[in-house]
């Protein structure tokens, strides 16, 4: 059974920063160096938005409020990816998920996205 679990979350100050870490397992005839690694995150009653993604060559995209802020890496032999968070800011609070994908249309797409880790909380106070 994959399994994806997040870690790192937790409070900072505005300005701070934050790494959160997703470690996958169990994805049993899947090489993890060739999914797609997405990070998403959710606000009570509202969408989940993409925040962040890295392919399996390693390319990167990223949504416009995050860019120049946020870093998605991934270490395959870890099978782990992370969300470095510089700047923080107090929108970025929230719940934040990572997500994986054998292959996506559209990097930010939830729908592209097939295993979901249980989510981090994120918390920027001013």
């Amino acid at each position: 059974q994959a399994q994806l679990v997040e870690s790192g979350g937790g409070s900072v100050q505005d300005g701070g920063s934050m790494r959160l870490s997703c470690a996958a397992s169990g994805y049993t005839g899947y090489t993890y160096s060739k999914l797609c690694m997405g990070w998403f995150r959710q606000a009570p009653g509202k969408e989940r938005e993409g925040v962040a993604a890295i392919s399996s060559d390693g390319s990167t995209s990223y949504a416009d409020p995050v860019k120049g802020r946020f870093t998605v890496s991934r270490d395959n032999a870890k099978n782990t990816v992370y969300l470095q968070m510089n700047n923080l800011k107090p929108e970025d609070t929230t719940m934040y998920y990572c997500a994986t994908s054998q292959s996506v249309l559209a990097w930010n797409d939830a729908k592209d996205y097939n295993y979901w880790g249980q989510g981090t909380q994120v918390t920027v106070s001013s």
